[in-house]
Order: structure tokens, then sequence, then C-alpha cells
């Protein structure tokens, strides 16, 4: 759930795919951090007092962090043995995301956490569609789906014509699910993917769909990697943390007003 509405207005322009690409280079927006957290089993042996105390300092931070810019909080107990919760936080620089980063790690909870698994990506226009989502906009659906990207180096051999007109099918077949919003971020040269993706929606099984449809697509035999996949149940970050051992912790009033 996020921690702070909308970083600007996520209605900008929804125009048409019919336009040939217009070049790689386009609009830039914010960047984007995904981090799971996986918190070790022998911190819920610790003594209530001590984990309370750790999720405070946690909450602390990305409060702080949550004054200025968006950031959102998913649980992922009991959708995967690899992470329990997740951190989505958007920035205009690397140096705010780093400074979060360096805060957190400060914090007694996560003396007992490790980083599974780390997505770093950027807000950018489409070579292959006219829709512009470049400002930060939160995820509003019940459960979110996200997982790195990569495409064949034969993908990016092709015309630039030739990759637009396969797009156009993965595109339409997009838009038959408008309860599955896409939020995917650039990520070349940033980190190993080359895309993170994210899907949010309330409709856990119309995105299993379009999933499945899109595996018989053109595009989707240039795909070399789309894995591993994360499905994430939105969540105050008091929700969140406090479902790491099961044990509620007194809310204050902004946490209250928050979850």
């Amino acid at each position: 759930m996020s921690m702070r509405e909308d970083y600007g207005h996520a209605n900008e322009a929804n125009g048409s795919s019919s336009s040939p690409p217009k070049g790689a280079r386009g609009p830039i927006g914010r960047f984007v951090k995904y981090t799971f957290l996986s918190v070790d089993p022998a911190w819920r042996r610790l003594p209530a007092e001590e984990r309370a105390q750790g999720k405070r300092e946690l909450i602390a931070a990305c409060e702080d962090f949550a004054q200025d810019h968006l950031l959102q909080s998913f649980s992922l107990v009991g959708m995967r043995a690899d992470a329990e919760l997740l951190l989505v936080a958007e920035a205009e620089n690397l140096e705010r995301i780093h400074e979060l980063h360096v805060v957190l790690a400060q914090s007694g909870l996560m003396k007992w956490a490790r980083v599974t698994a780390s997505f770093l990506g950027l807000r950018k226009g489409s070579e292959y569609s006219e829709e512009l989502r470049l400002r930060g906009r939160s995820f509003r659906g019940k459960y979110l789906f996200v997982y790195p990207f990569i495409k064949s180096r034969e993908w990016y051999g092709l015309p630039a014509g030739e990759r637009y007109r396969i797009m156009q099918e993965h595109i339409r077949i997009g838009k038959e699910y408008p309860q599955v919003d896409n939020h995917t971020t650039y990520s070349f040269g940033l980190d190993d993917q080359e895309f993170v993706v994210a899907f949010d929606t309330d409709d856990p099984a119309a995105f299993l769909e379009l999933v499945q449809r899109l595996r018989g697509t053109e595009a989707s035999s240039y795909t070399v990697r789309d894995t591993p996949s994360y499905t994430c149940i939105s969540a105050s970050l008091l929700r969140a943390v406090n479902a790491l051992d099961g044990e509620p912790l007194p809310a204050s009033a902004d946490l209250e007003a928050a979850a």
C-alpha cells in the first residue's frame, strides 16, 4: 500500500499506437527501486520488545522518505520462500534511493534481514506506443506481480519498423485486460535486467490469463528471461512488518492513517 498518493498525476497522455517509432530516446521520468527482503527465522525468537523496536526503526526510515517521495509496501508472506516484504521506492535521482537504503540498514530489523532481490528501473517513454506514463504513480490494485525481463540480441537486431509491428499484437492483447495495469520501467545498463515488469490488479486470474496469452505472441519468442516472478499483496507498512512475525505493533496516529 502507498504511504503517499501519486507523486505527480497519473492521467497523462493516452495516445494511440498507430504511428511508427520515433527513436530510442524518449522522455524520461523517475527512478523506481524494488527491494525484496527476507528475515532470518532467528529474529522471530527474539524478545517481543526487541522485535517491536526493530519494526519501529524500519517504519521510521520509510516514513521519512515518504514525506516527499512515493514509497509502497507489499507482503509476500506465504507467496514465496525467498522474500517476505517488498518496498518500492520512487525518486528523482539515484542519490535519494541510496540515502533511503543507508537509513534502512541502520534499523534493528534490517540487522536480521537480507535483500534477496533488487531491481532498479527508470520510467521512460516507449518506442512502441505513444502512451506516456513518466510521473510517479502508485500501484492501486490489491496484488502486484513483478519480474525482471530480458530480450534476445536477435530482437534488437531487427529493423525498428519490424519490432514495432511485432509489438502491436502484444499491446493489443494487453488492452483487452483493462483491469491489469502495466508499470514497466527500463533498466538498460542500470541493472542486470533490461526491464522491470510490474502489473497491479485486483484480479490475479485475469493477470494469469493475460500472461498465458502473451506466451503465444511473436514477441514472446524473443524473450530470454522473465523469472523469477514475485506475487505480492498490497499492505500498509505497519501490516506488512507485522506479518513478518504475526504480532501486532501498536500503531501511531500516522501509521493508523496510512493503514
